[in-house]
């Protein structure tokens, strides 16, 4: 059976991934099997160069094929942020969702679009890199609403659902959202290998 390495801590981003990869036979890890794994420095200038730092940090560490993401929350009224850092905006998910809410404020509802962007990353010992870029547009709610996921999904919402990310549940969220697109893509390239 291929084994797959994430190098992820992210217990959101492991469920997602593993739901998404449970469809192919891969016996998937990450780094909470490996507690001495040294933290990878996310200094790149874009989501990509972080992706592929953390895939091949992952892979020399382990010697296994290694599966990275790096993914950021880009509002336009706020330039783009908080963007790379979207996971350092606070120490827990309420204190980040808090910041973006107050940045927020008096914001009409047609100046509250953002995005969700994913880079996923895959290194191969064979020394072969796949990168994989995917988007998902919404707006940013005047409140957080729903119990699903993680991060900013409760305030990332999708006027085609009329619900936020968090409202809509696992099965609708991975088929619309950015990471859910970039790991549709992936899996091809993983069912291919594992054939």
């Amino acid at each position: 059976m291929l084994e797959i390495f994430l190098a992820t801590k992210n217990n959101g981003k492991i469920e997602e991934i593993k739901e998404y990869l449970k469809k192919i036979k891969i016996k998937v890890i990450s780094l909470n099997d490996f507690p001495n794994f040294p933290t990878t420095k996310e200094d790149g200038k874009n989501y990509r160069e972080n992706a592929i730092k953390k895939a091949i940090e992952g892979f020399n560490y382990t010697n296994k094929i290694c599966l990275a993401d790096d993914s950021g929350l880009e509002i336009d009224f706020l330039n783009g942020k908080p963007g790379l850092y979207s996971s350092r905006w606070g120490n827990t998910d309420e204190e980040k969702i808090d910041k973006v809410l107050r940045l927020m404020e008096g914001v009409p509802q047609d100046k509250r679009s953002a995005k969700f962007v994913c880079v996923l990353a895959l290194v191969l010992p064979n020394g072969k890199q796949y990168i994989i870029k995917e988007e998902c547009k919404g707006e940013i709610s005047f409140a957080p609403k729903g119990e699903y996921g993680f991060g900013y999904n409760p305030i990332f919402f999708v006027p085609e659902y009329n619900k936020t990310f968090a409202e809509l549940g696992s099965e609708v969220k991975n088929q619309i959202s950015h990471r859910g697109k970039a790991l549709k893509k992936m899996t091809k390239i993983l069912e291919e290998m594992s054939r």
